[in-house]
C-alpha cells in the first residue's frame, strides 16, 4: 500500500499527536504513524508522556496522596477512619484506566480531525520526487510519500552504563509505575524530577526511599532558594536525600539490588534495596529511523540538528520534541508541534522557551519559569525579589497546606517580570499566571495591580509581586 500526503508525522506522542491536528486543521493531508503499544498490543497513541510518563505517574501520585491524606490529615480536619487499608492492584489498574482514556481520547481525535493512523514503526525509505518516502513495518506493512515530514520520535530513560533496565529489580519509569507490590526498602538514583515523583509515591504508600544524586546541589536547575526550602521538606517526609555520590557497584541480585558508592566526603558505603529506579535522564530516540537515507545525520548525543524553528538540514524535514534540542518537556513538544505546523502552512508562529514552565508534581508542588536568581547574579543583571509564604495565605490555612512560598523577580529598572517560582499547594496552577504575564511583557506591578479572587491561593502571587516593592499588605 502506498499513499501520498501532504505530511508525515512520525510519533505520536504530544509533540507527534499535537502536529498532526493542528496540520489537519490547516487543510493538508496527514498521516501520523507510532508503534507504540498497548497491554494487549493494540495501538496506543501519546507516547511516553500518555503511556509512562506525565499522565501515569499523576494519577499514582494522586492516588498515593489521598491515601497519606487520609492515614495522617484527615485527623486534623475531624475526619476519623479505621481500618485504613491499601489496595496497589486497583491503585494500579486505575492509573492503567487513566492512560487508556488518553490513548482513546487521541484516537477520537484523530478521527474527529481527520489524520490518518497508522500502527507501525516507520523509518526512512528516502528522497523521491515530491517528497519523501517513509515505509512502515507493523500489522499491515506500508509506504507512504509525504511532501514535508515531522519527527518526533521522543526519548528512552537512560541506563546507567553496564546496568541494564530488566523491570523487576532495575526500573526506569516504566518499571517504577508498574510494581505489584510496595518494596520495603527503595532505592532511587538521580534526585530529578522522575526521581522524586516516583519516590514520593512510594514513600507514601509504606518504603524506605534512599536517593541517590551525583550532583553536589539538589534540583541545580531551580532557584535556589526554592531548592534549599524543598530540600528541607523532602526530608521532614522521610525521603532520604544524599548529594554528591559517586556509584562504584550496581549489582541486580536474586531479591534486589546492591549498591557501592562513595558520599560527598568520599566515604565508602553499601546500600541493599529491593528494587532500584534509574532516573538520571533519558537519551533521544532517533535509531532506527534511517535517517541516511534523506541525508540527515544526528549528533554524538543522537538528537536531531535542527535550527530555531525547527527545520533540520534537509528542506521539509522537520523535528521536535525530546528528540531535539531544549527541555524534554511534554508542553514544549506541543507548542513546537502546533508552530511547525503553522510554519508549514505559511504562517509565522514564535515559541519562546523563557516562558516554558516547569513543574514538579510532589508535594509540595515546585514550579517554576523564566530566570532564577542565581542566573540574574552571574550574568550582573539588576533585579528586585519578593517574596510571599503561603503560611500567610488564608486559603492555604483552610486547606491545611501552608508549606513553601511564591518569589517573583522583577527588572529593577522596567520592573518586567523575570521569573517566578513557586513551591507549594497547587503550584503547577498558579505558574500559568506567571507564564501568562511574562508572555504579555507584564510587570511586576501589573499582577499587584490585579483584583484577584479571595480567598485564594493566587493572591500569594500577587503579594509576591507587590513585596518585589516592599508592599506586602499580609505579610
Amino acid at each position: 500500500m502506498t499513499q501520498a500526503v501532504d505530511l508525515i508525522v512520525i510519533g505520536a506522542g504530544p509533540g507527534g499527536y499535537i502536529a498532526a491536528i493542528r496540520a489537519a486543521q490547516l487543510g493538508m493531508s496527514v498521516v501520523c504513524i507510532d508503534a507504540w503499544a498497548g497491554p494487549k498490543g493494540g495501538p496506543a497513541p501519546g507516547g511516553t508522556c500518555t503511556n509512562v510518563g506525565c499522565i501515569p505517574s499523576k494519577a499514582l501520585l494522586q492516588s498515593s496522596e489521598h491515601y497519606e491524606h487520609a492515614g495522617h490529615a484527615f485527623a486534623d480536619h475531624g475526619i476519623q477512619l479505621k481500618g485504613l487499608g491499601l489496595d496497589l492492584a486497583r491503585m494500579i489498574a486505575r492509573k492503567d484506566q487513566v492512560v487508556r482514556q488518553n490513548n482513546e481520547g487521541i484516537l477520537y481525535l484523530f478521527k474527529k480531525n481527520k489524520v490518518q493512523f497508522v500502527h507501525g514503526r516507520a523509518s526512512f525509505v528516502g528522497k523521491v520526487e515530491g517528497g519523501f518516502q517513509v515505509q512502515v513495518d507493523g500489522p499491515t506493512p506500508q509506504t507512504h510519500t509525504g511532501k514535508q515530514v515531522v519527527i518526533a520520535t521522543g526519548s528512552s530513560p537512560r541506563a546507567l552504563p553496564g546496568v541494564a533496565f530488566d523491570e523487576e529489580r532495575v526500573l526506569s519509569n516504566t518499571g517504577a509505575l508498574a510494581l505489584t507490590e510496595v518494596p520495603k526498602r527503595l532505592g532511587v538514583v538521580g534526585a530529578g524530577v522522575i526521581g522524586l515523583e516516583m519516590g514520593s509515591v512510594w514513600r507514601r504508600l509504606g518504603a524506605e526511599v534512599t536517593v541517590l544524586e551525583a550532583l553536589p546541589d539538589f534540583l541545580g536547575a531551580a532557584d535556589a532558594q526554592l531548592a534549599k526550602e524543598a530540600l528541607k521538606q523532602f526530608k521532614k517526609q522521610g525521603l532520604d536525600i544524599q548529594l554528591g555520590v559517586k556509584l562504584t557497584e550496581v549489582k541486580a541480585q536474586a531479591q534486589g539490588v546492591k549498591l557501592q558508592y562513595a558520599d560527598a566526603q568520599g566515604a565508602a558505603h553499601e546500600l541493599e534495596v529491593d528494587r532500584l529506579i534509574v532516573s538520571i535522564g533519558r537519551v533521544p530516540h532517533s535509531d532506527g529511523l534511517n535517517l541516511e537515507a534523506v541525508g540527515l545525520q544526528p549528533d554524538a548525543r543522537g538528537f536531531v540538528p535542527v535550527d530555531d524553528e525547527c527545520r533540520t538540514s534537509i528542506a521539509g524535514i522537520w523535528a521536535v520534541g525530546d528528540v531535539v534540542r531544549g527541555p524534554m518537556l511534554a508542553h514544549k513538544a506541543e507548542e513546537e508541534g502546533v508552530a511547525v505546523a503553522e510554519r508549514i502552512s505559511g504562517q509565522k508562529p514564535h515559541v519562546d522557551f523563557n516562558t516554558v514552565p516547569w513543574v514538579i508534581y510532589t508535594s509540595p508542588e515546585i514550579a517554576w519559569v523564566g530566570q532564577t536568581e542565581q542566573a540574574l547574579k552571574a550574568a550582573g543583571r539588576a533585579y528586585k525579589a519578593g517574596s510571599f509564604p503561603f503560611l500567610a495565605n488564608g486559603r492555604a490555612r483552610a486547606l491545611g497546606d501552608t508549606t513553601g512560598f511564591v518569589k517573583v523577580l522583577s527588572d529593577a529598572e522596567t520592573d518586567t517580570i523575570l521569573g517566578v517560582h513557586i513551591i507549594g499547594p497547587m503550584a503547577s496552577e498558579l505558574i500559568a499566571e506567571a507564564a501568562v504575564a511574562m508572555e504579555f511583557k507584564a510587570a511586576a506591578e501589573d499582577i499587584a495591580r490585579i483584583c484577584h479572587a479571595h480567598p485564594t491561593l493566587s493572591e500569594a502571587l500577587k503579594e509576591a509581586a507587590l513585596a518585589t516593592d516592599g508592599r506586602s499588605l499580609n505579610f
